[in-house]
């Protein structure tokens, strides 16, 4: 936000320069991070953090300088002087939505263009100047930092105010123009008739200042967060009253705002002003927090004497009581952050000054604890890293529709949703790492990066009843080609197989029993090119090739392949330790059978067939060749497999190789194969 240090020194005259000034705040957690203009004109460029909404103006701002100075506030103190009651009754529906709501009439006023002062220090903070009437209300927000709005109130129907939800099919037209439908979950502020103003937001068109407005009503309220971001995320819409109300206005500034708004008005448009209509639905607690000298001492490392701590906290407006060692502080209004003593302690260490505290490592008594299944996170990131892929981070916040349609839990489990998300499209927690990936990948293509290798670990999420089930996975995408086109040969992209083999060097990280493949994959896979990897049963992995619909649908223009590592399953299983095995000196023995199989039985079928034979000197199992068509019957295929036997104490002999062989071709024939011919 843009700050003038002219407005400031309006409001606190500490002994430094400017320059000086700003990077004090900067120290302080006011970051300062640009500087415009010279002179009286001379502006500062703040980056305000969210939870510090006291500091988004210039008061907050000056009570910060006051209290790194040690120098004095100047206090807020609007003179109205009051013609009588307002007769102008203030209804509040929704005690939740709206906690308080004051208001001020102020009649007979000529609205005309700002006096000069007011519209510069508007311009100077890039905020365009309307009127007298309007720039009061800017003014004030900029000047103490809570919103206020103006209304006409010749153009108010009823002769009251009432603050409630929306009627179902209720639409206003906004300040800007735009006609907005309403639902009944938004708040709004309406007269007897019709919503004149969606509450936190923004004001409406009819019932706006012009040049013709002779009685202005003037409000100050302050409104539920969670309601008012619900509402502005919904319609697209961020003002400045809303970018306050969302993170936490003062619930007690109401008053004093709109005495100041009316106090500004009567200056530059004249007018006698009413007594305040003050509407409050529930009154917000103000925290009392106990602190210990001894506590700031153990966290900051340093000895802050007591009335340094006392000083600090009261110029920042806390309530202190106490003289130390123990105080108990009571929060002010304007402070909804400070929840916990070591909030405090952080309130006095920025102003105390962090330069001011020794650089000192921390002490440390006890041991580093590695996590159970460190080791084995670590091997298969390492087997990742070492394949080729890079790994990524990707939000853990995904639409509804991915969030269903990828889940890969197994079991009846909802995606949990988030209570408030900031967008449609980040309004579930992830079910599966997949959908970020996929975004990574679109976002990569889409610069002109046509070889993508990407992975990530975390969590996700999903509803067991009415707990979140908090797990481990990790996933891995590519797409592009497996070997680039050079001297050697031809590119080649990738495939099914080289994610295969990708699968199956990361579980060889660990001593699996044995693992089998078959075709149970999510709809999001090609069925074709596609399988699930099981170890006793289990489901360690499934991977292949993005859909093709899928991926038309997410404007992929090539083929994606994708897998998810159920990593929790793997960790029930020891890491492989590396065995040396020497290599037999007696040669090997290779046998090719040709078969003819019906449609549908499987290489694992067959591998697991000829495992089940128990043949200690069959040691590789391979599938060599396909073939269809030609003179082969309609629903079967041609197989070539490949077997080795081969001992580490003799060499075999012709018979014992005989004998296996024909053990081999019975298994085969038990599921319908025979040998071509």
């Amino acid at each position: 936000m843009k700050i003038s240090p002219n407005w400031i020194r309006d409001l606190v005259s500490p002994a430094a320069t400017d320059r000086d000034v700003a990077e004090a705040l900067t120290v302080s957690g006011i970051a300062i991070e640009g500087y415009f203009g010279e002179g009286a004109d001379q502006t500062w460029e703040a980056e305000i953090t969210t939870n510090r909404v006291d500091a988004m103006n210039h008061y907050g701002v000056a009570r910060e300088v006051s209290a790194i100075y040690d120098v004095d506030l100047a206090p807020l103190a609007p003179t109205v002087a009051e013609c009588g009651p307002a007769n102008f009754p203030i209804l509040i529906e929704d005690a939740e939505g709206c906690a308080r709501y004051t208001a001020r009439i102020v009649r007979g006023v000529k609205v005309a263009p700002a006096p000069a002062k007011i519209a510069h220090r508007l311009e100077l903070i890039e905020q365009r100047s309307i009127s007298n009437v309007a720039d009061a209300s800017n003014y004030v927000l900029n000047e103490i930092g809570h919103p206020t709005h103006a209304f006409d109130l010749d153009k108010l129907e009823g002769g009251k105010i009432i603050v409630r939800r929306a009627r179902a099919g209720e639409t206003i037209t906004t300040l800007d123009g735009v006609e907005r439908k309403l639902l009944p979950e938004d708040l709004v502020i309406a007269d007897a008739v019709k919503p004149v103003a969606i509450a936190g937001v923004m004001g409406g068109e009819a019932t706006m200042i012009t040049f013709s407005t002779h009685n202005v009503l003037v409000e100050s309220a302050w409104f539920d967060p969670a309601s008012i971001r619900r509402t502005a995320r919904r319609l697209g819409m961020h003002t400045d009253a809303s970018h306050r109300y969302e993170r936490g206005a003062d619930p007690g500034i109401t008053q004093l705002a709109c005495a100041r708004v009316a106090e500004l008005i009567v200056a530059s448009a004249g007018g006698s002003v009413s007594a305040e209509v003050d509407a409050v639905a529930r009154t917000l607690a103000q925290p009392r927090i106990a602190l210990a000298s001894s506590e700031v001492k153990r966290i900051l490392g340093v000895e802050i004497p007591p009335a340094e701590i006392a000083r600090i906290l009261h110029r920042l407006g806390f309530k202190v009581e106490g003289s130390g060692p123990e105080f108990h502080i009571t929060v002010p209004t304007w402070r909804l952050d400070v929840e916990r003593e070591i909030d405090l302690i952080e309130e006095v260490a920025r102003i105390y000054s962090f330069l001011k505290i020794p650089n000192t490592l921390p002490s440390f008594a006890g041991g580093v604890i590695e996590l159970p299944n460190a080791r084995k996170q670590a091997a298969l990131r390492s087997r990742l890293l070492s394949l080729g892929y890079n790994e990524s981070l990707s939000s853990t916040f995904i639409p509804q529709e991915d969030a269903r349609y990828f889940a890969v839990s197994a079991g009846a489990a909802e995606p949990v949703r988030i209570a408030n998300p900031l967008s449609e499209e980040a309004s579930f927690m992830r079910t599966t790492l997949v959908p970020g990936l996929l975004l990574q990948v679109a976002y990569n293509l889409n610069r002109g990066n046509s070889d993508v290798r990407l992975f990530e670990a975390g969590h996700v999420y999903a509803m067991r009843g009415e707990a979140v089930d908090e797990h481990n996975s990790l996933a891995f995408v590519s797409t592009g080609g497996a070997r680039p086109s050079g001297v050697h040969g031809k590119p080649e992209p990738l495939s099914f197989f080289h994610v295969k083999g990708d699968i199956e060097q990361l579980l060889a990280a660990f001593t699996a029993p044995g693992v089998t493949f078959d075709r149970t994959v999510p709809a999001w896979l090609h069925p074709g090119r596609a399988a699930r990897a099981q170890i006793a049963g289990n489901t360690v992995a499934i991977f292949g090739q993005l859909h093709p619909e899928v991926a038309a649908a997410r404007k992929l223009k090539q083929d994606v392949f994708i897998a998810v590592v159920f990593v929790e399953a793997l960790y029930q299983l020891a890491l492989r330790q590396p065995a040396y095995t020497p290599i037999s000196r007696y040669p090997a023995i290779e046998r090719d059978f040709s078969f003819v199989l019906p449609e549908g039985v499987e290489f694992e079928s067959i591998r697991h067939k000829l495992a089940a034979l128990s043949i200690a000197e069959l040691t590789a199992i391979l599938p060599a060749e396909t073939f269809r068509g030609g003179s082969l019957a309609a629903g079967s295929y041609s197989f070539l497999l490949r077997v080795r036997f081969q001992s580490a104490e003799r060499t075999l002999r012709d018979d014992e190789v005989a004998n296996w062989s024909q053990q081999i071709v019975s298994a085969v024939e038990t599921l319908g194969g025979s040998l071509r011919q």
